[in-house]
């Protein structure tokens, strides 16, 4: 996308009037809206809400258009926030030793098919910093000891620290072989994207593939999530999945689990920084 447009997400309680109210405050400012989705999740009652306004139909900028804005959100008791596509997500990329996750992303950063800046790569390993640092990134090595938790504790709050210093807005786990502590998972709710290599809710944890195949599964798959405090747990953004069958070995089924687990954490995260994915409890309203 390169026309100049913010975009407006939103979530409140459902009520009658609410997509009058927004259309009628863009229309009365003069702004063209280009796309626009909703959504009432029956369970909850909450309504969601995504729309994209061309930025050159409005007078003002996105600041004063966020502080006109808030009159209305209060209103309604929205949650909401107004991006601006001509400021472009920090995105922080966190790796162990497999690379075909980090080699995807900066493939489609590189061609700028995914809009965004990413300042760094933090890695607990040191295998990938000449493959990180030839597309000009830098890359932060930080030690994650196997069974000391005091540095292991360090560890992470040194790779917070440097995630903070980078401004960064989300931090994606593009195969980083560790635990994050619940700390973090609460400080940066809803910003911590994980692949894992498997369809969620079965089989979490290490080795999917070789619990897949010890229970003989026709599909495996893969999962693009949001991370929480409950490991392989947080609201799922994307998944896919691929049909095997009795003769595939587990590396097989490692090796054609590779291309999904790309091609599901690329699309999420583009979902993520387009403002497509909105979070109600345990599950997302994703307006691809």
């Amino acid at each position: 996308m390169t026309e100049h447009r913010y975009t407006l997400t939103l979530s409140c309680p459902d009520r009658v009037g609410i997509v009058a109210a927004v259309s009628s405050f863009v229309a009365e400012h003069g702004g063209f809206i280009v796309e626009a989705s909703y959504h009432t999740d029956q369970e909850t009652q909450r309504f969601f809400m995504r729309q994209e306004i061309r930025a050159d139909s409005l007078p003002f900028d996105a600041a004063e258009l966020r502080m006109r804005f808030a009159k209305l959100a209060e209103q309604f008791q929205m949650g909401w926030q107004i991006s601006d596509s001509a400021v472009k997500k920090r995105v922080v990329l966190l790796v162990s030793r497999q690379d075909h996750c980090l080699n995807d992303l900066l493939h489609r950063w590189r061609s700028g098919e995914l809009q965004v800046d990413i300042p760094c790569v933090i890695s607990n390993h040191e295998d990938l910093r000449g493959f990180v640092e030839w597309h000009g990134i830098p890359f932060h090595y930080v030690d994650m000891p196997r069974d000391n938790d005091h540095d292991k504790a360090a560890a992470y709050a040194e790779i917070a620290r440097r995630f903070d210093e980078e401004r960064g807005d989300v931090m994606v786990l593009a195969r980083f072989m560790q635990i994050v502590p619940p700390s973090l998972c609460t400080r940066y709710a809803g910003r911590i994207i994980n692949i894992h290599h498997s369809f969620l809710p079965s089989f979490v944890g290490a080795k999917p593939y070789h619990q897949a195949f010890q229970r003989g599964v026709k599909l495996i798959g893969a999962t693009c999530h949001y991370v929480s405090d409950e490991l392989d747990a947080g609201p799922i953004i994307e998944q896919d999945t691929m049909r095997i069958d009795h003769g595939d070995t587990v590396d097989d089924m490692v090796r054609y689990g590779k291309d999904i687990e790309k091609a599901v954490l690329a699309r999420g995260l583009r979902y993520h920084v387009e403002d497509r994915v909105l979070v109600c409890g345990n599950k997302t309203i994703v307006f691809r």
